[in-house]
C-alpha cells in the first residue's frame, strides 16, 4: 500500500487533475471538498500528507489546518497549502500551521518535488 495523501480542494476539475498527478506518483488519494470534510477525513484516514486548498466555502483551509493541528494524533502530519492567492496567504498559512505553500496554477515539477519532500 502506498503513502496516503488527503487532497482538500473544492474545485472538482482541479481536484481531479491533482488526484491524477498524485496517483501517477504512486500515492493513495483521499479527497475532501471543504474544511469540515478535511478535518473529518484527516481524523478517519490519518494520511501521510495533507494538501490543503486555502480558499473554500463552508470552512476554509486555514480553519481546517488550525483544527487538525489541535488533534494530538494529527499534529505531526505535514500540511501543504495550495493557493491561487500568492503572497497574500503565505504568512497566514504558516501561522495556521502549514509546512509549505504551493501556488496555483500548479507547476507540475515543483508540485512533485514538494510532495516528495514530505512523504518520500
Amino acid at each position: 500500500m502506498g503513502k496516503k495523501v488527503l487532497l482538500v480542494e473544492d474545485s472538482k476539475d482541479t481536484r481531479q487533475m491533482m488526484k491524477m498527478l498524485l496517483s501517477g506518483y504512486g500515492y493513495d488519494v483521499v479527497e475532501a471538498i471543504d474544511g469540515i470534510e478535511a478535518v473529518d477525513q484527516a481524523v478517519l484516514e490519518k494520511p501521510d500528507l495533507i494538501l490543503m486548498d486555502i480558499a473554500m466555502p463552508i470552512a476554509d483551509g486555514l480553519f481546517a489546518v488550525e483544527v487538525i493541528r489541535q488533534h494530538k494524533n494529527l499534529k505531526d502530519i505535514p500540511i501543504v497549502a495550495v493557493t491561487a492567492y500568492g503572497d497574500l496567504y503565505n504568512e497566514k498559512a504558516k501561522e495556521a500551521g502549514c509546512d509549505a505553500i504551493v501556488q496555483k496554477p500548479l507547476n507540475f515539477e515543483e508540485f512533485e518535488t514538494v510532495v516528495g519532500k514530505f512523504i518520500s
